[in-house]
């Protein structure tokens, strides 16, 4: 690192001297540049916060009223002298990669991102990520390693689809967990609602209306003691949070199905582990070959690489004549938390 780097590493988290703000940071801090309200990212604390005008509504949900400045994609702002930009992530709705200027220098920081496949697979719930020119490029790497390849979402939502219906038929309930904020509302999104009624937890619920307020398309639900037709509940599809598996609210449902949506699912030993009965490969996170376009896009020199398998991502890099390195964050990486990070 060098003492002209326009982001470093502190206790708080990330840190842009040129600027005195943090992104990301872990720790409570004066000023923060938020890439998204998954929990890891956006913690409560800080003084000031900014991110994008979509995340604003998660935001305040999870950290309360907090002073909290957003901008559109694109918009300018300067921040102690350096020229700060949000840009689409395709990640969850608000997500987005910070654009930092400063002396003609030009660092990208991308939080967590989804790049669409080469069909043009994209998520349906958030803006597109966009890949941003840059010097330097700072890469998660939730799944750095050439096993993690994604199926287009529309073969993966045909076998969702496949499998409640089956189900519905047999009349048990489908209890369909994904993490509460992003990976419900990309499945509520994909999900051919005319095979039954679509029961969600409150945790996902809340996050809906956010959703449904920035404009996303998502289909009608039902909080489950709104329904009291036994038959009904026992053709649903339920969307829920991983943490509910086992509780009293989950047993509501009988014997139904459990199946979890996580790109760790991608793995047979994950799924073997978790004793489920269906794993569904669905990520909001770049995959392997996602991780490789969108490094060659941004045009970067230089990669620094954060959270995932760090040292094989930038073993690869090196390879590839790039200067690279890594970050040590607290982020947790798809599932490392039911409820911070999107799987």
């Amino acid at each position: 690192m060098s003492a002209d780097d326009l982001v470093v590493q502190r206790p708080e988290g990330l840190y842009c001297p040129a600027g005195d703000f943090h992104l990301d940071p872990w720790r409570p801090v004066d000023r923060a540049v938020i890439t998204h309200a998954h929990a890891d990212h956006a913690r409560r604390g800080h003084g000031a916060y900014l991110a994008h005008r979509d995340g604003a509504g998660v935001l305040r949900a999870r950290l309360g009223d907090v002073a909290l400045q957003t901008l559109d994609y694109g918009e300018p702002v300067h921040v102690g002298g350096v020229r700060v930009s949000l840009h689409p992530a395709g990640h969850v709705l608000g997500s987005a990669q910070v654009r930092l200027e400063h002396r003609g220098r030009v660092w990208v920081v991308s939080g967590d991102y989804f790049v669409s496949g080469v069909d043009g697979d994209v998520n349906p719930t958030c803006t597109p990520f966009e890949p941003v020119r840059c010097d330097v490029f700072v890469t998660e790497s939730t799944f750095g390693l050439p096993v993690y390849r994604w199926r287009p979402q529309r073969e993966v939502m045909a076998d969702v689809n496949d499998w409640w219906r089956a189900n519905a038929e047999a009349g048990r309930a489908s209890l369909l967990l994904g993490y509460s904020f992003g990976k419900a509302q990309r499945l509520l999104a994909g999900v051919d609602a005319s095979i039954g009624p679509i029961v969600v937890h409150g945790a996902v619920a809340a996050v809906n209306e956010a959703y449904r307020a920035a404009g996303v398309r998502l289909p009608e639900t039902s909080r489950v003691d709104e329904i009291s037709d036994r038959a009904l509940l026992c053709r649903a599809l339920v969307v829920a949070p991983p943490s509910v598996r086992g509780s009293a609210w989950a047993r509501r449902f009988g014997d139904a199905s459990d199946a979890f949506a996580s790109g760790w699912m991608q793995l047979r030993g994950a799924r073997r582990r978790q004793a489920l009965d269906r794993g569904f490969v669905l990520s909001d996170h770049a995959d392997w070959p996602g991780l490789q376009r969108a490094i060659a896009a941004t045009g970067a020199s230089r990669v620094i690489v954060t959270h995932g398998y760090e040292a094989v991502m930038v073993r690869w890099l090196q390879q590839q004549g790039l200067e690279a390195g890594h970050f040590r964050t607290e982020f947790a990486g798809e599932g490392g938390d039911a409820e911070a990070h999107d799987g």
